[in-house]
């Protein structure tokens, strides 16, 4: 799809040739046609990633012939319906803050990150109805979140802007044309996206990007991939994630490729260890990556001649829940494992997605994105896995029900308009594990609530029932309170097994 600009404020002096000249000097450069009118002009742009730098770099901040130039994505009323594109986010915002920030505006069907070079992030929201996205525009420009305001726009929405064909795909498939994630403009449906995410050593990323970004460029483009190195990210740190989209084989040969890169620099900077592949991998899929009794892992090594081990569960928090698989072994053998390993995750993981796609047929317009994202890239959170060699736990979804009781809320009107529509639920937990939901002088609880936007209420001196449980109350819009469910729930699941690796040294912590 292309994305038209409009480039509006222009003097009655400019020509198309002064465009084109402007573009150029700030690396812009235009393939296309200018079609220039009095007083503003459009220009089209292939990929979304230009038109987001076109729109940063120019809009409000250059003077052409005396006059300050406007640029922004040219949408006609007619194509205004629920799509917007929100920029100037802050890499730091937490995804449940920006979720309850929409949520505030109507009921969001789809979010959408958009992978850029910019420094902060990039999303597009779809809507239920156009009124939503209109009131989203007009209540969110310019919100202000630290030192940071946000930039709004229409987007064209496929769905208004071209006629549908009985076999259109479903909403949020159009992500990869959108984003230039299928090379070539294949046209078919898009695979479930399941990221490779890798730490690399801070010292090997200047070589796997390359002079001027050769490199990185040479790997995406003989792979059909984007790899995106998060280089602002844990700020000093040792080391530094990648996440590699691709089919599953074009992932795995940006993977080799970064691996021969890095053990290429270790050997000529003399490091003579070999450099070990390190895969994050969420917690709700590592359980099935193991295997019964370490069989899937036992096996794997075995057959690729590597040592993988994987890091402990105690390392996991509400806001990390991702564990290291570190495979040492030759570039080769490491390879071979990251095929393998992969496999298993990604069949983990598309199974998850089933289910949870299953119980969201249930409740019209949820939004399974906005009940978990995470900057992994894992779209919707799978069950907590149980202790190694132990099955996964079963999913869990309470949201079907809840979902059923706020959607009536809202259809029957039992809030006036400009009332944010709140649910008040209430979940068990071990009055064993209360106090570390509350966290040391309150300091888990108080992450809860600003991470969701929910008010999480934590009793202190309740009296635990008969199966030694107390209730936690969590009060907030639907996919806050959703999201403070389930980091209740994980904390609990990490405590549960916890006790079962160290059940006197969980009980002596208790007791002090």
């Amino acid at each position: 799809m292309m994305n038209k600009l409009y480039i509006g404020n222009l003097s009655p002096a400019v020509t198309a040739d002064d465009l084109r000249q402007l573009f150029g000097d700030r690396k812009l450069p235009l393939a296309g046609q200018v079609l220039l009118k009095s007083g503003y002009a459009f220009v089209d742009y292939p990929d979304q990633n230009w038109a987001i730098r076109a729109i940063e770099t120019l809009s409000g901040k250059v003077e052409l012939h005396g006059k300050i130039m406007e640029v922004d994505y040219s949408v006609s009323k007619k194509l205004r319906s629920r799509k917007i594109q929100i920029r100037n986010i802050p890499p730091h915002l937490q995804w449940e803050v920006l979720d309850g920030l929409l949520a505030q505006c109507g009921t969001v069907e789809n979010v959408e990150q958009v992978n850029t070079d910019t420094e902060t992030a990039v999303v597009n929201v779809t809507y239920a109805t156009r009124e939503e996205a209109k009131t989203a525009i007009e209540k969110l420009s310019g919100h202000q979140f630290e030192n940071y305001s946000f930039k709004i726009s229409y987007i064209p929405d496929e769905e208004v802007s071209s006629p549908s064909p009985p076999q259109r795909a479903q909403r949020g498939d159009h992500s990869s044309r959108e984003q230039g994630h299928a090379p070539g403009g294949s046209s078919q449906a898009r695979q479930i996206d399941f990221p490779l995410r890798i730490l690399v050593p801070t010292q090997f990323v200047g070589a796997i990007i390359g002079k001027e970004g050769l490199t990185i460029k040479n790997i995406t483009k003989q792979t059909q991939s984007r790899v995106d190195i998060h280089r602002k990210e844990n700020s000093g740190a040792a080391e530094k994630p990648v996440t590699i989209h691709a089919t599953p084989e074009g992932t795995s040969e940006a993977c080799r490729m970064i691996l021969e890169i890095m053990q290429k620099e270790a050997d000529e900077t003399k490091l003579a260890e070999e450099i070990p592949l390190k895969i994050l991998a969420h917690n709700g899929l590592v359980g099935r990556l193991i295997g019964k009794e370490g069989r899937n892992l036992k096996k794997i090594e075995h057959e690729t001649g590597t040592k993988i081990t994987i890091s402990s569960l105690q390392d996991l928090s509400i806001y990390n829940p991702e564990r290291t698989i570190t495979v040492k072994g030759t570039v080769e053998a490491c390879a071979s494992a990251e095929i393998e390993i992969m496999k298993k995750l990604r069949e983990a993981f598309e199974n998850d997605m089933l289910a949870a796609n299953q119980q969201a047929n249930l409740i019209p317009g949820l939004n399974l994105s906005a009940l978990g994202i995470f900057s992994t890239g894992l779209s919707v959170l799978p069950p907590p896995a149980g202790p190694r060699g132990a099955p996964p736990a079963p999913p869990y979804h309470p949201f079907a029900a809840q979902g059923r009781i706020f959607g009536k809320l809202k259809e029957e009107n039992f809030f006036n308009p400009k009332e944010e529509v709140k649910l008040e639920a209430h979940i068990r937990v071990p009055s064993s594990t209360a106090g570390r939901v509350i966290g040391k002088g309150g300091k888990t609880v108080n992450e809860l609530q600003n991470l969701t936007s929910a008010e999480v209420i934590v009793p202190r001196d309740q009296t635990p029932d008969e199966n030694e449980e107390v209730i936690v109350r969590i009060i907030g819009h639907f996919f806050a309170s959703q999201t403070a469910q389930r980091k209740i729930r994980e904390i609990v699941q990490q405590v549960k097994q916890q006790e079962q690796k160290y059940p006197q040294g969980v009980a002596s912590q208790r007791s002090k």
